[in-house]
């Protein structure tokens, strides 16, 4: 057996297609054009790249979309005068500042500095309590991706066990969460295992769907997993590059041993990732919306 593959790039296209024709939609019918603005402190190679890759996806898309750089050195009092600038900006309707930020920032601060109305990376501690009891918010981006990647390639999750590895607040915690609630993509029974978990294999081996957010390579093996698995990789890691130097990466699941054992899977590059900018975008469009009263 060989598992499906969920392809997180066809399944981001189809979505960021349903989204160009909603913005096009909300400019014709209502004068409404969504407005995201990417603020990046410094020059960090990683970090230029995913705001590059973002602002691009603004501008197919039809948004209002603003690059705002900062220099390495900026005080966290200037760049907290900078959030509170786009928070007052009726042409602005989503906020991302780009993390990681330097030493003399304190990230929490910014995080809760940004309007949670504007708040489409969904951090603020406003919407996550939101979407711990149910009601209407902008999911955190990854482990709303993980949901539609679910629900669009027919993975039934009612009833299911799921584990989650790791417990992170951007990806582990959310994502379990969101599994265990009554709603398309939920009703699941969740487990979460950690650093700290005595015996991982144990758990990963009953998991009807595995969901791996650990932060290492191909620390789910072969021999950890039941036979029709559906696995989620949220993992990107960088193991060596090719001698053009572009990077080779890899989840942190032994993809290629697991295939042969799960039902479908998510490759890297090419799953989860492509997911994350497009539910950004799906934030935005919801907040510009909520905005002009249309939602």
């Amino acid at each position: 057996m060989s598992a499906k593959i969920i392809s997180g790039t066809e399944i981001a296209k189809q979505i960021r297609e349903e989204l160009k024709q909603e913005v096009a939609e909300l400019k014709a019918k209502h004068g409404v054009v969504p407005g995201l603005v990417t603020i990046l402190v410094g020059e960090n190679p990683a970090s230029v790249s995913y705001v590059t890759a973002k602002q691009r996806t603004a501008h197919d898309l039809g948004f209002h979309s603003v690059q705002d750089t900062q220099p390495e050195d900026i005080s966290e009092e200037d760049l907290l005068a900078l959030i509170e600038k786009y928070n007052n900006d009726p042409d602005i309707h989503g906020i991302l500042v780009q993390l990681p930020l330097p030493r003399q920032i304190d990230e929490s601060k910014v995080l809760y500095a940004i309007s949670p109305d504007k708040d489409v990376d969904g951090f603020h501690p406003v919407n996550v309590g939101k979407m711990v009891i149910g009601e209407r918010c902008f999911l955190p981006c990854t482990p709303h991706g993980i949901l539609e990647m679910l629900i669009r390639s027919g993975v039934e999750t009612s009833g299911a066990e799921v584990v989650v590895v790791g417990r992170s607040n951007i990806v582990g915690k959310p994502i379990a969460n969101l599994m265990l609630q009554k709603r398309d993509g939920g009703n699941a029974t969740v487990t979460i295992c950690h650093t700290r978990t005595k015996d991982t294999a144990f758990h990963t081996k009953r998991a009807d769907i595995l969901i791996v957010a650990a932060g290492r390579p191909k620390v789910i093996t072969a021999d950890m997993v039941k036979d029709g698995v559906v696995v989620i990789d949220v993992g990107v890691n960088r193991i060596g590059q090719t001698p053009e130097g572009k990077a080779i990466l890899c989840g942190d699941v032994d993809f290629d041993a697991i295939k042969e054992k799960a039902a479908a899977i998510t490759p890297v590059p090419g799953g989860v990732g492509p997911m994350t900018i497009t539910m950004l975008m799906k934030n935005t469009v919801q907040a510009a919306k909520q905005f002009a009263g249309l939602a």
